[in-house]
């Protein structure tokens, strides 16, 4: 694991000789992480140097002409010059080397993932035929552009039928700049990292050339929209068929129809690809092709629920430069916060099933801290994401698939497995190491402490809860996390820090209220005080994190989004809210039991807040304390007390201090 948090904070050095007044800088990405052959840069001189009298050298061989698009880079490191003619003597004046990667990736999450299984077949283009067979294993296919327009009175876009002409039937569209355009629109579909990505954007192929850097296209508004998509179960092994974009298809009117380009891919999907960093390299590599093709947007801003917003958050804390905003909703800070969350629901369900039958419904509840039952019972099966067999996505055959007897070197599908490149191999058995750790931790504490459950209650829970063994399997033991992941999770950025490209990185945090609803929800309300808590730990406040619950759309917020970053203020009219069922307004801080917005949509703690553990949910590991008995309410007979030390023989956890191996990120645009 290096560290290329360089290559953004000093872009505005790169190319420089000593005492020279001139330079290349690297537009469409770092020049460390170049893909697919080919860098837009910018060349920077001083005014009086007439332009006709440098050009491009690439590798000693290549002459192109000064800024744009520097093509036919190697892989590997490549060296571009600037050189200027003076009279009969031709010399170089600057220097840039940038390092050029396949277009297929990687570039720095590591070794890909294999099996891989192609999916190009399954995804349908804006006609509704589909992308092909993949051209080689790397599920490549050539790269096409569909033009589609909307009729007058119509919901659904037409392929457009002559690139030389406007229809008769065509209707127009406004957008944030206000010009009125043809409802035209320009749809790219290809491959990049092994992704199937897809770009839109208004333009009329009639009336103006093809998009290129520096092209006057009447329709764009200059501002690139990123649409990730949720999930995480399955969400290995697979390249995916379906977009991370809100409406479902690449096109709707209050994005695209509004002059935004949009922007996704398969791997920004996590129910195709639940990994954060495959994620970040893929929104890279999309986003500097598009930098490439239409030339630089004025900023690059971020959507996306559930899945999607771990992704924006870890995108825009670990490789800060490549989102300038983010509108996460249903959010969680992180993969691990919510995968600690699953697994103790899953250990709870089993244990009220079992030797917990007795228990009432409320005392069920108090103990995992949620707001109903369903919140314990309806998402349990998903701790199975760290369950080496039951999550495989069926297009992985089953003489692919890991089993225990019959086929140890299969792929293994959970999450660790999936970012093995983080964590490490075991030495004894190959897998992945893991962060999941419930040594020490009292569950139902507050509970017990409230009268809520009794001390003989509490002792049983917490003697039969379980835990969880390397292939995700529940035991009747605690689960032991492996240090090392440990120490990877938090200083490789897998847990959220929010102290580095988050610090004051606008962040408009929506959130459809499901704490309640009778089947159950995962996507609780606790998760965005979570961030808000480690926002401020990190930064001192959090005053970038505006949180609104109920009622709010995704054209609101992408709307507050450009006025933000467009003036490079907040809004401020944008503040903590809430919206009542009956559609009003309550402005007013958000706090998680208080206010009017508090009694509407309560926050409810997780499992490891009502053993103790901090608001923020980041601690994986806890350090151990000895038992001291003033920490209960309850009391303990002295064989009930003797008990409580066998159940805890090693202490149990000490929530004042940080988790074990518990640190800042090492650094940002780390490589794998």
């Amino acid at each position: 694991m290096i560290s290329l948090r360089y290559v953004f904070a000093c872009l505005s050095f790169a190319g420089i000789l000593p005492g020279a007044d001139y330079r290349i800088v690297p537009l469409s990405t770092p020049a460390e992480m170049v893909s697919g052959g080919s860098v837009l840069i910018r060349v920077e001189k001083p005014d009086s140097v007439a332009a006709d009298s440098m050009s491009i050298r690439v590798n000693g061989s290549v002459i192109k002409a000064p800024n744009g698009l520097v093509t036919g880079l190697k892989d590997g490191p490549n060296v571009i010059e600037l050189l200027r003619r003076q009279g009969e003597d031709e010399g170089s004046v600057a220097k840039l080397q940038v390092v050029n990667h396949p277009i297929t990736g990687p570039v720095f999450s590591g070794p890909q993932e294999k099996p891989f299984i192609c999916q190009t077949q399954a995804f349908r283009l804006p006609d509704g035929s589909s992308l092909g067979l993949p051209l080689d294993e790397n599920c490549s296919v050539a790269t096409r552009i569909d033009y589609v327009y909307k009729r007058v009175g119509a919901k659904t876009f037409t392929p457009l039928p002559d690139r030389t002409a406007v229809p008769d039937d065509a209707t127009t569209t406004t957008t944030t700049l206000g010009a009125t355009v043809p409802y035209i629109v320009r749809v790219e579909t290809g491959t990049i990292n092994r992704a199937i990505y897809q770009i839109a954007v208004l333009h009329n192929p009639a009336a103006e050339p093809e998009p290129a850097p520096g092209a006057a296209l009447t329709a764009w508004n200059k501002r690139l929209l990123y649409s990730f998509g949720g999930g995480c179960i399955r969400g290995w092994y697979r390249q995916g068929s379906t977009l991370g974009v809100g409406s479902g298809v690449m096109i709707s009117d209050a994005v695209t129809g509004k002059g935004y380009a949009e922007a996704s891919s398969s791997l920004n999907v996590f129910g195709n690809n639940c990994n954060d960093l495959t994620a970040a390299e893929t929104m890279m590599m999309v986003r500097e092709h598009f930098i490439k093709t239409f030339g630089m947007p004025l900023f690059t801003f971020g959507r996306g629920g559930s899945g999607g917003s771990y992704q924006q958050l870890q995108i825009a804390d670990n490789y800060p430069g490549l989102l300038d905003g983010i509108i996460p909703s249903a959010t969680f800070p992180d993969v691990l916060e919510n995968t600690q969350y699953l697994t103790d629901v899953q250990l709870l369900d089993h244990y009220y099933k079992d030797a917990g039958a007795a228990l009432t419904a409320e005392q069920k509840r108090a103990i995992a801290g949620v707001a109903v039952l369903a919140n314990v019972t309806g998402p349990a099966p998903e701790g199975a994401r760290i369950q080496a067999t039951t999550f495989c996505p069926p297009e992985l055959t089953v003489t692919q698939r890991y089993d225990p007897v019959r086929n140890r070197g299969g792929a293994r599908c959970d999450v660790f497995d999936h970012a093995i490149n983080v964590y490490g191999r075991d030495a004894n058995t190959g897998f992945a190491m893991r962060p999941i750790d419930n040594v020490g931790v009292q569950y139902g504490l507050a509970a017990l402490n409230d009268g809520v459950i009794t001390t003989e209650q509490f002792l049983d829970l917490n003697q039969d809860i379980g835990g969880y063994d390397g292939d995700g399997n529940m035991i009747p033991s605690r689960a032991v996390a492996d240090l090392p992941a440990v120490r990877a999770a938090y200083s490789t950025g897998r847990v959220l820090h929010g102290g580095s490209g988050l610090a004051e990185m606008p962040i408009i945090d929506l959130r459809n209220y499901q704490d309640q609803t009778t089947a159950g929800n995962l996507h609780l309300r606790y998760h965005s005080f979570s961030l808000r808590e480690r926002l401020r730990a990190s930064n001192g406040n959090a005053g970038n994190h505006i949180m609104i619950t109920g009622g709010t759309t995704d054209e609101y917020a992408i709307h507050m989004m450009d006025e933000w970053l467009t003036t490079r203020q907040k809004p401020a009219d944008l503040v903590d809210s809430c919206y009542t069922p009956a559609g009003e307004r309550v402005v007013e801080p958000q706090l998680p039991m208080s206010g009017q917005c508090g009694e509407l949509y309560p926050a409810f703690p997780s499992p490891r807040m009502v053993a103790g553990g901090p608001a923020s949910n980041n601690v994986l590991k806890c350090q151990l304390k000895p038992i001291d008995m003033t920490d209960y309410n309850a009391a303990f007979t002295p064989a009930q007390e003797d008990r409580l030390r066998a159940v805890f023989r090693d202490g149990v956890c000490d929530w004042s201090k940080p988790g074990a191996e518990q640190q800042r990120p090492a650094d940002t645009w780390l490589s794998f």
